[in-house]
């Protein structure tokens, strides 16, 4: 049934492998359910209510990509979106978290449409090869620098030049924390237990990964785990029990303020989650496609179309749970990794998510350290598609350079494509080769100006 469901011979794959993928992704992923209801509590949400819509949110839109379109992608509230959601609707200072969750659906509706014109779609054909290539760098490079600051190897903190105070908040309706950043990234001390456990972890996976063992990321995670208990990072608390549901009584299902979002005119705020959305998920869909073998030669899927789809309800069907933009993980490319190739992969991570609803203490036992080096080894894996990038043309070259480049030191993975489209445009055009440009980039293109005019003069 499986089988016949799923394609898994047509994928040459098998259910051990997509199952062990599935759960070596939720792994990876894990950690949003935790970090997610700390950032969105800025806003005056309950905890535990977010912990709830972040975990049914991502179990079920991700069975949905599982079942529907047949990908190995895992969907969960976006990093990065959730801090901007956070900022916007800050406790006292922003806009009700209510208004805020109004935007992120109306940002989904938005989605929706593009989708169902087929708008969206036209990225997959528009954006040239070399850039689909670029994106699946840069995605690995993104990942192991997340890798790396997980692992505490490397120290990164990414913040405001100036610590933000109430009035700035005020003045700037919540959004100063996002203007003016400066990154300080310096190697982590060895005498770290942390950082030592993830050497430990990484140097087992990569032996596991040269000797082709079969789960290699999922046995590495699940070593480094154990290995934690005695080094005193892996933290096992006092009367443990690894089934315990936390109190929902104070759910936000439904609670989100469409009428007001209208109201407040906040349409820059629905422009903002829209652009970053569509630039992070595209990236996303294609880079993680790309390392499963599911693009043919010109980079294009008949499932990305469904992909998108499914994507966009996620994003409303979020924010009608109570949390912020749902979005496709680049996480997945670890469960990818592991050999997933189908939905089974998907399916079995969503059930997870749904499950740590109940087994919520147990994921928490997981320490970032160990799931660091999973997310590294896979950098190495998608950073190999630089191969198929022609940088003899320097107007190929370029533009994809800055698009993988961008995406790690800029810590966003739609910078470096917005940047990408607007270098490959210019040099096509002005070296007398526009007929190489598809319509559909010079669309982008302004959109993307328009975008970075809109930031210069926040």
């Amino acid at each position: 049934m499986l089988e016949q469901f799923f394609k898994l011979r047509e994928n040459n794959t098998t259910v051990r492998t997509e199952i062990i993928a599935g759960l070596t992704t939720f792994m990876t992923m894990a950690y949003i359910l935790f970090l997610n209801p700390n950032i969105l509590s800025a806003t005056g949400m309950d905890k535990n209510a977010v912990f709830f819509a972040t975990a049914a949110a991502a179990g079920l839109v991700t069975i949905a990509m599982g079942l529907f379109v047949n990908f190995p992608i895992a969907l969960a509230p976006g990093m990065g979106l959730n801090a901007f959601f956070a900022a916007i609707a800050v406790q006292g200072v922003g806009m009700p978290w209510e208004v805020a969750l109004g935007a992120v659906f109306i940002s989904g509706i938005i989605f929706l449409i593009l989708t169902v014109t087929q708008v969206r779609q036209l990225l997959v054909v528009a954006v040239p090869n070399s850039l689909k290539r670029a994106i699946t760098v840069g995605i690995g490079l993104f990942i192991t620098i997340i890798g790396l600051k997980l692992s505490e190897i490397t120290i990164i903190k990414v913040g405001p030049v100036l610590p933000p105070t109430l009035e700035a908040l005020q003045e700037s309706g919540g959004i100063a924390t996002l203007k003016s950043f400066e990154w300080n990234s310096f190697l982590g001390s060895f005498q770290n237990p942390g950082a030592l456990l993830a050497l430990i972890g990484l140097a087992i996976t990569a032996i596991l990964m040269a000797n082709r063992v079969k789960g290699s990321l999922l046995i590495g995670i699940l070593a480094s785990t154990l290995i934690g208990i005695p080094m005193g990072v892996t933290v096992i608390p006092e009367n443990f029990t690894p089934f315990a549901l936390p109190d929902f009584s104070n759910l936000y299902v439904g609670k989100l303020d469409i009428a007001g979002a209208l109201e407040m005119g906040i349409w820059t705020v629905v422009f903002t989650f829209t652009f970053v959305e569509l630039f992070d998920t595209f990236g996303t869909l294609m880079g993680t496609a790309d390392k499963a073998g599911l693009l043919d030669k010109e980079g294009r899927s008949p499932k990305i179309g469904k992909a998108m789809l499914v994507d966009a309800l996620g994003v409303s069907f979020g924010a009608f749970m109570g949390t912020s933009t749902v979005t496709a993980y680049v996480e997945s490319t670890a469960g990818i990794g592991e050999g997933g190739r189908t939905g089974l992969t998907a399916v079995t991570t969503g059930v997870l998510f749904l499950l740590a609803l109940v087994l919520a203490p147990l994921a928490t036992l997981i320490p970032s350290p160990a799931t660091a080096p999973a997310l590294i080894i896979v950098g190495v894996l998608m950073v190999s598609a630089v191969r198929e990038i022609d940088f003899n043309d320097f107007t190929e070259g370029f533009p994809a350079f800055i698009t993988f480049a961008l995406m790690p030191f800029t810590y966003s993975i739609a910078n470096g494509i917005a940047a990408g489209i607007v270098f490959y445009t210019a040099l096509k055009v002005l070296s007398g080769r526009a007929k190489e440009v598809h319509w559909m980039m010079y669309i982008l293109f302004l959109l993307v100006v328009i975008r970075f005019i809109f930031l210069a003069g926040e």
